[in-house]
């Protein structure tokens, strides 16, 4: 090819590369930029934590602020086909969702223990004859057992309700009646009263395990309710008097508790114990009652819980949030009056109590590992080295003068050595483990605060592993004391 040829060959060639290579480079830009739109427009979807709501009613709002804070903590809705990590049940679910619940995987947790319906139903826990509770009788069933008590107790008064807590009337042995469906209870006299006004408080309680038992309640504050019209003159006649209903007088409309409140900002349980040491009276006591009440009641109930849990697995997968409502006398003597399964955590009616309702549930998030420091798709543990980073064996051992000399695993002590650990043993005292770091607001009443006069001999032998494991931990470090 001679010198022209060549030359024509280049120019012919230039002409059509240089326009192709052009042409590349502007699609290749183009292409980028669509890219780059799609991603502002719809981001990287990522894997979370997923939750369902079971409820019978579909119109969920009430459940406004346990939605909010789920979603705060990286949490998804979903639904029962999906692979999710909580549901949160407002109704009772074993019944309708037997079929799901009794193989739940090692993650899955549901916010309803089976069976805590002997707590949370009011006539049961009303007859259950604790010394917080005031003495009650269900009809017709404990006729003869009420007529003997007000042969004894002839002053007294009482109140009668429907099973349902309905139809509430003030009768003494001369009007009652013995209609089946109610129950009659003993009435609180004399009640401590705030500017006049009866109230109750509500203490919000959540159980973490059955077999072994551990409680704890919420102690940044309470829910104080105050009945709308002053005790005296008393009026058996107006219920508004002496029961508290769902428009009750909110603690910013006392006069004695709203500058604390309100105008300093504390909470209602200090606003209260403030109130109360002008008094000249020791609130501290009374909240010890208080604790001593709802750990009687958990203790009460325990043994009838887990027998239904046991149709469920080893009981793990579940946690309790309940609301015990109490009284309390001019003395402030405790009664314990009921407890509330899925309590009310709606703001809507009284929208100043959102703040109590969502540190209640996120507190109870922290302490059952749902609102975990780790951030994953799933609330199972990924590997090995994920879970001792959290809780590994040198955690959990405790009493080393004792293990030492552990010849072998038949010694119950023994049981809480490394060498005599079994994976159910291991995973309770774990658990035990994370819920004491991660515990926040709640303080733990059961196992009991550690004292040297502590009688093991009425607990289940698994409760008394586990009072002696938390004893161990207490003497190696002292903020496990309490």
């Amino acid at each position: 090819m001679d010198l022209k040829m060549k030359t024509l060959l280049k120019i012919v060639l230039s002409s059509v590369i240089g326009p192709l290579i052009l042409y590349g480079m502007f699609f290749l830009y183009l292409n980028h930029q669509t890219y780059l739109k799609h991603l502002s427009e719809e981001p990287i979807k990522e894997d979370r934590p997923k939750f369902w709501v079971y409820a019978k009613n579909n119109d969920t709002g009430y459940l406004k602020h346990v939605y909010a804070v789920l979603q705060r903590l990286g949490f998804q809705k979903s639904n029962n086909e999906s692979n999710w990590d909580l549901l949160w049940a407002h109704d009772y679910p074993f019944r309708v969702l037997f079929a799901s619940l009794n193989r739940l995987q090692e993650h899955q947790l549901v916010n309803h223990f089976p069976g805590c319906g002997y707590i949370t139903n009011k006539v049961d826990l009303s007859t259950s004859h604790g010394r917080y509770i005031p003495a009650a009788f269900k009809m017709p069933d404990d006729r003869q057992a009420f007529l003997d008590y007000i042969k004894s107790n002839p002053s007294k008064q009482f109140v009668q309700k429907s099973n349902d807590h309905r139809g509430i009337r003030i009768c003494d042995n001369s009007n009652v009646n013995f209609t089946a469906g109610t129950f009659i209870q003993e009435f609180i006299e004399q009640p401590f009263l705030v500017d006049g006004y009866k109230f109750d408080i509500g203490v919000y309680t959540v159980i973490t395990s059955v077999d072994p038992l551990r409680v704890y309640v919420y102690k940044a504050d309470v829910l104080f309710r105050f009945c709308p019209i002053k005790y005296y003159p008393f009026d058996p006649e107006i219920l508004d008097k002496y029961v508290v209903g769902d428009d009750y007088l909110p603690i910013w409309n006392v006069p004695s508790l709203k500058r604390y409140y309100t105008e300093l900002g504390y909470s209602m349980k200090d606003s209260f114990d403030a109130y109360v040491r002008e008094q000249g009276k020791n609130p501290s006591e009374m909240w010890d009652r208080v604790y001593d009440a709802i750990r009687e009641v958990a203790l009460m109930k325990e043994a009838q819980i887990r027998e239904v849990s046991k149709r469920f697995g080893n009981g793990r997968n579940f946690f309790e949030l309940v609301r015990f409502d109490l009284a309390l006398d001019e003395d402030l003597n405790v009664y314990m009056m009921e407890a509330n399964m899925s309590p009310n955590l709606s703001s809507a009616h009284y929208p100043p109590n959102q703040l109590l309702y969502e540190q209640v549930i996120f507190n109870t998030f922290a302490l059952v590992g749902i609102g975990k420091r780790i951030k994953t798709e799933s609330l199972r543990t990924r590997n090995k080295a994920e879970k001792e980073m959290q809780v590994a064996n040198k955690n959990i051992v405790v009493l080393p003068e004792l293990c030492k000399e552990c010849a072998d695993c038949f010694r119950v002590e023994c049981q809480l050595c490394r060498p005599c650990f079994t994976p159910e043993t291991e995973l309770i005292l774990s658990r035990s483990y994370l819920e004491h770091q991660n515990q926040m607001d709640f303080q733990r009443i059961f196992p009991p605060p550690i004292t040297k006069d502590m009688v093991l001999k009425d607990y289940t032998l698994r409760n008394q592993l586990l009072v002696r494991w938390y004893q161990g931990k207490c003497e190696l470090d002292k903020t496990w004391c309490r």
